[in-house]
């Protein structure tokens, strides 16, 4: 009775050890692919749903730029980046945001905000609401 258990245990120690070993890894994020431009580095970003959206500064022009970037590269969703001067304008124009079925990323949209605060967000995948941080990114 006493290996019966002990074998018992073995094998529940192997099948739990077994689970562990392929246990699906989460999909990676996604990175900045460099679609502003040269100049551009990277000075915040969001998690979007089932991607990334990225703002971007470049000091030698004053311009800031955002993209949202796909985390399943390859694969079509709608994807959504926008930009905007905080407290500028109550809406979004279209030339502040870019927005459509894409399988890598959304954008660039560029605003030039030297000296000023912006706002800038995204969407990907099914979310049914943009994630925007508001008044960021000041001087």
């Amino acid at each position: 009775m006493r290996i019966r258990r002990l074998g018992g245990i073995a094998a529940t120690l192997g099948l739990a050890a077994a689970g562990l070993a392929f246990t699906a890894t989460p999909a990676a994020a996604a990175t900045y692919n460099g679609a502003c431009g040269s100049g551009y580095g990277v000075i915040g970003s969001k998690d979007v749903g089932s991607g990334v959206a990225y703002i971007t500064y470049n000091s030698s022009n004053g311009y800031n730029c955002v993209v949202t970037v796909n985390d399943s590269p390859g694969t079509s969703k709608y994807l959504d980046a926008r930009l905007r001067i905080h407290r500028t304008d109550t809406v979004w124009k279209s030339n502040e945001m870019d927005a459509g079925t894409y399988s890598s990323y959304a954008g660039p949209v560029y605003a030039y905000a030297k000296g000023k605060c912006i706002d800038y967000g995204g969407e990907a995948g099914s979310n049914s609401y943009v994630q925007i941080d508001y008044g960021v990114h000041c001087g």
